[in-house]
């Protein structure tokens, strides 16, 4: 298993063990408020001998509402859920560093007959390596 789809799986655990449905792509069809892990963005860190890879992760929430009360506790959540991510993937795979960077909310647009779309993203610089 690759490392960004170990990472990938795993947050989505981690953001459904919250009580909000989480997908690893957007949704064709999914209520608000949902949540998509978006495949993790890495590149080579590899040391002598060890496979390594760092990068980040986004993940966007979706919800709607006139104001973003609900999504702002939502992200609470999801960040806690990020942060406490297991260390050990699958495929071999170890996270050995994880932290939050930048949070962002924006508004979209009105739905026909529906309020505000707003959106949430969370991006998480990660650090990894293959156990051998």
């Amino acid at each position: 298993m690759s490392a960004g789809a170990a990472l990938q799986e795993a947050l989505v655990a981690g953001v459904a063990a919250t009580g909000l449905r989480a997908f690893d792509a957007p949704p064709v069809r999914a209520a608000v408020p949902h949540a998509v892990v978006e495949l993790p963005l890495l590149r080579s860190w590899d040391a002598s001998g060890t496979e390594g890879r760092e990068g980040r992760v986004t993940v966007l929430l979706h919800d709607e509402g006139e104001r973003p009360e609900r999504l702002w506790q939502l992200l609470a959540g999801v960040e806690g859920a990020m942060v406490a991510t297991p260390p050990e993937l699958k495929g071999g795979w170890r996270l050995i560093a994880g932290q939050v960077g930048a949070t962002r909310i924006r508004r979209g647009d009105a739905r026909a007959g529906g309020g505000l779309r707003w959106t949430a993203a969370i991006e998480m610089r990660v650090r990894m390596y293959r156990v051998q």
